[in-house]
């Protein structure tokens, strides 16, 4: 990556837009994206940056207002990442567009676990890959954008107490989905979420991604 893309100063002044954008004119794009989004939204810390994040890979600023934050989310995923616990994922397309720079946490898909339950209990892949993940689950960073049943089943597993460092919620559909992310939203957990029927893995994807790109300004993490 180019050093005009990757200076510290860039991040510590929240003008480091995207480590995609290793062009200038893509870095353009998303500066400029960015600058849009603070100014609609604000700027005033950790959860406006996330709702700008998300805004900006939906395109429609109205995504801010929908964004819920519980128990200062952003701290405890960079405190997690820090601690380079695992990042599970939902669906293929959370994994891969999860940012693998800036942190040593592994990104782990939950369809790669659970198939033989999802079987014999007829319950979607996505669930009983968290299911069968169990006690793994503890501690680690879960991101889901696609599967309310994978969320509700989160949610009933940090009920029995298995409690990660952090959870972003953001199903999208008409089925489970307002209602999967209301229940994260009542559980004594850091949670990511958002309100009603919209979200997805942009959402999900762009959340997680700038909590990581957070974790990398700090000093305990170069930027390089």
């Amino acid at each position: 990556m180019s050093p005009e893309w990757s200076r510290r100063e860039d991040m510590g002044e929240n003008t480091y837009i995207d480590p995609g954008a290793v062009t200038a004119e893509a870095y353009e794009i998303s500066r400029r994206s960015r600058e849009k989004a603070r100014a609609i939204i604000g700027n005033a810390g950790a959860e406006d940056r996330i709702r700008q994040r998300c805004s900006i890979a939906v395109g429609d600023m109205s995504m801010a207002s929908l964004m819920r934050f519980n128990s200062d989310p952003a701290t405890a995923g960079i405190e997690a990442l820090r601690h380079n616990v695992p990042i599970f994922t939902d669906i293929r397309m959370v994994h891969v567009g999860i940012l693998k720079k800036f942190h040593d946490s592994q990104a782990i898909c939950a369809l790669d676990f659970g198939e033989k339950l999802a079987i014999s209990e007829g319950m979607t892949r996505t669930s009983a890959g968290f299911i069968s993940l169990g006690n793994e689950l503890e501690g680690s960073i879960v991101v889901i954008g696609n599967a309310p049943s994978a969320l509700l089943s989160v949610c009933d597993m940090v009920r029995r107490g298995i409690v990660p460092a952090l959870i972003i919620g953001a199903p999208v559909g008409f089925v489970n989905a307002a209602e999967s992310k209301e229940a994260l939203r009542t559980l004594d957990v850091p949670s990511v979420s958002t309100e009603g029927t919209r979200g997805g893995t942009p959402v999900a994807v762009a959340a997680m991604n700038e909590i990581i790109i957070m974790y990398g300004e700090t000093d305990e993490r170069p930027c390089i």
